[in-house]
């Protein structure tokens, strides 16, 4: 992300973003918080703790991970390779339970789930994040720095859809302590986990408002 800044000459942006985006939007924020005027981010503080990642957590928590632990084994490589739309659309339907999508809806995100890198990339991501495979060593020194989990001291509005599937909003509340810089946290009330599918004005307004006071 923030050499697509450099490649398109923005010196600084108001960043947005959920889940692997929100992962990405939350790095750039922590590590070059000059390039950053504001950050919406969904549910919290996205950047993994892999060091913290074989500790258990509540089981129903566990529970919700069920997918994760399905791609660390070769089943869920298979599975996931056979099955991608499928398994993709049950996905998003138990993380959004409130959100009615039709095919059309599914179907504009899904042809990506056809590129050929799909399956090896969310493999490895999955695996990476607990320890299991080795990580880009080009990266490593970015890695180093992320280890730390770093404060985010940037203008920051957390959004956290009150139906997620994957993370009731409960589970991101210490997520405050991670943030040094003006906070702010909003639960949105029958949204799940697709925040700028399910709730796109919510999205674009704290975009708008942040971007506005800087």
């Amino acid at each position: 992300m923030r050499e697509l800044l450099d490649a398109l000459g923005i010196d600084r942006a108001t960043l947005a973003g959920y889940d692997w985006g929100g992962r990405a939007a939350c790095i750039v924020a922590a590590l070059w918080p000059e390039r950053v005027r504001g950050l919406v981010t969904g549910n919290g503080y996205n950047i993994q703790n892999i060091a913290a990642s074989v500790k258990p957590v509540a089981p129903e928590q566990e529970h919700r991970f069920w997918y994760q632990y399905y791609f660390h084994t070769e089943r869920g490589r298979a599975g996931l390779e056979q099955n991608r739309r499928a398994l993709c659309r049950y996905i998003w339907q138990i993380w959004s339970p409130d959100w009615v999508f039709d095919d059309a809806t599914y179907g504009k995100s899904a042809v990506s789930f056809d590129n050929p890198d799909f399956v090896a990339v969310t493999i490895q991501s999955y695996r990476h994040r607990f320890g299991y495979a080795a990580g880009d060593p080009a990266l490593e020194p970015i890695e180093q720095r992320l280890a730390a989990q770093p404060a985010i001291t940037v203008p920051t509005v957390v959004l956290h859809g009150a139906s997620s599937g994957i993370q009731p909003p409960a589970g991101t509340e210490a997520h405050a302590r991670l943030f040094a810089g003006p906070y702010q946290r909003r639960v949105l009330p029958k949204i799940g986990h697709n925040l700028p599918q399910e709730a796109p004005l919510v999205v674009a307004d704290a975009v708008l408002e942040l971007a506005g006071a800087n």
